[in-house]
Parts: C-alpha cells; sequence; structure tokens
C-alpha cells in the first residue's frame, strides 16, 4: 500500500440502487477510496455483484468481513468446524474479487483460562491457513480487535498471534479497545502506544494496516453501539495525527451509521495535518 485509505463498511447509505455499481460511483464522486464487503450471515454474492467488485479493486481498496457466526472457542465441535469454514470461505470470496485483506471476530473466551483459548485459537488459525495454502490463496487474514472482555480478541492477544503466522496481522478497531476499556484507550499517546505494538511485529505491519474506527456508545461490559462520531467521545483527531505520525499505510474502514459522511470526515481531517 502506498497510502492510508479511507473506506466505508459496506455501501455508501445514499447508495441507489443498492447496487455495487452505484456505489463505486457514489465513492468516486465523494473521494473515498473502497468499501469492506460485509458478509454477515453467509459469503454469498452474485456473479454480478463479483464481477462489479472485482472491476473495481483495481481502482479502490476492497476488504472484507466475515460473518458474525464465529467463535473458534466455541464448546461444539461441529460449530468450530463451521466458523473455520466461514473464514476460509471470505478468504477465498475476498481474493476472487480482489480484496487486500479480511477480517473477522474470531472467538469467546466461554469461561475459560485466556491462555487456553489462545492456544485454541493458534491451531484453529493453523488450520484455517492450511486450507488457504492448499486452494493457493494469499490474503490478509486478520482476527479484529473487540469490543467486549467476554471476547477473545485484545491488541496484545492479536499482536501476539501476528507474531506466529506471517499471513495473519492485526484489524485494529479503535473504537472497539476503547470501548472494551470502559473508555480508556483515547489519547494521542494511547493510539502511539497501540501502532507501536503493530509495528512490532515487523515494519510490514504499518504498510499494510487495515483498522476500524467509528464513534461508539459504551458501558463498563464494553460495546454498546456504534454512534456518529461527533455524538461520541473517540478522539478521532488524535488518532487520524498517530496514524500520519506512524505513516501508517493500508486502510481505515468507517464503521459509524452515517458511513460515508464520517468516512469523509476522516479523510478530510487527515489530508489536512
Amino acid at each position: 500500500m502506498e497510502n492510508l485509505n479511507f473506506i466505508t463498511a459496506g455501501m455508501p447509505l445514499k447508495t441507489e440502487p443498492k447496487e455495487y455499481a452505484k456505489a463505486f460511483e457514489v465513492l468516486s464522486d465523494m473521494g473515498l477510496d473502497g468499501l469492506e464487503l460485509e458478509f454477515v450471515r453467509g459469503v454469498r454474492m452474485s456473479d454480478k455483484s463479483k464481477s462489479v467488485v472485482s472491476a473495481n479493486s483495481k481502482d479502490f481498496v476492497v476488504t472484507a468481513h466475515g460473518p458474525y457466526y464465529i467463535n473458534l472457542n466455541s464448546q461444539e465441535e461441529e460449530k468450530v468446524e463451521a466458523s473455520i469454514t466461514r473464514i476460509v470461505d471470505t478468504a477465498i470470496m475476498g481474493q476472487n474479487v480482489g480484496a487486500y485483506s479480511i477480517t473477522y471476530h474470531a472467538a469467546f473466551y466461554m469461561g475459560e483460562d485466556k491462555d487456553v483459548v489462545y492456544k485454541k485459537v493458534v491451531e484453529r488459525t493453523q488450520k484455517i491457513l492450511s486450507q488457504l495454502e492448499k486452494s493457493g490463496i494469499d490474503i490478509w487474514v486478520r482476527p479484529e480487535t473487540t469490543g467486549k472482555a467476554t471476547q477473545w480478541g485484545d491488541i496484545d492477544e492479536i499482536v501476539k498471534l501476528s507474531k506466529e503466522f506471517k499471513q495473519v496481522l492485526p484489524c485494529v478497531d479503535f473504537a472497539h479497545i476503547h470501548a472494551r476499556s470502559g473508555g480508556e484507550f483515547n489519547t494521542y499517546d494511547d493510539f502511539c502506544n497501540i501502532l507501536e505494538k503493530v509495528a512490532s511485529i515487523g515494519d510490514y505491519a504499518i504498510s499494510n494496516f487495515h483498522g476500524h474506527i467509528a464513534g461508539i456508545a459504551y458501558s463498563e461490559k464494553g460495546e454498546k453501539n456504534h454512534l456518529p462520531l461527533i455524538e461520541s467521545d473517540m478522539n478521532y483527531k488524535d488518532l487520524l495525527k498517530a496514524l500520519k505520525k506512524f505513516n501508517v499505510k493500508g486502510a481505515l474502514v468507517c464503521e459509524s451509521p452515517n458511513i460515508e459522511d464520517d468516512c469523509k470526515l476522516l479523510k478530510d481531517y487527515y489530508l489536512s495535518l
């Protein structure tokens, strides 16, 4: 990646009709850089959509978010296998349409010790990567930092996992990190510390970045729901300053409810720095 790209979580809201061809028109008109495909309930796309996304991925940055029914620490073996399949399917679809990177929420602790869960995630990540290698799929695979303490995936766990596998890197969701901690990790120094952890994986982790940002509501239990940036306490300006300082390159996905407007707000502020 040559620079930091600002992309929307799914099609822009003003896309009408709701087709990818129109979505890329809207992105182009607004000066935005791409979008994240949202495979919420399953990894499905029509042949027409695949063709349009594939053609546009040459000029726009495309990423993909795996389905939400993923838990690599499920107590039921069939659910673990289904989770592995969903991640593999997301990666295959992503590579087929020219995506740069895929992300997913990896696991829940299910009341187990963090070290025990980590070992299971390592073992199951190895299975995912083995299946991708057999299929000739070479795309960044990224567990996302999660927004609740019941979910596996704080920044340290995901950085540690990324050091074990060359094809794995973090998807750093700054709003989730902020919400998970009940309102911490929201200053310039905090953002720099997070980026230093990512950089500890290797320089390639900073120049091949994938992150999420949104306004967010939270409680002592963590994430509640996303908010527009100006309706939240998310310190996006200092975050963008930190991203600039570290010369981060890759994709920053805006997940605010007003996705394209906040995405534009972020890009315009970043370019003003």
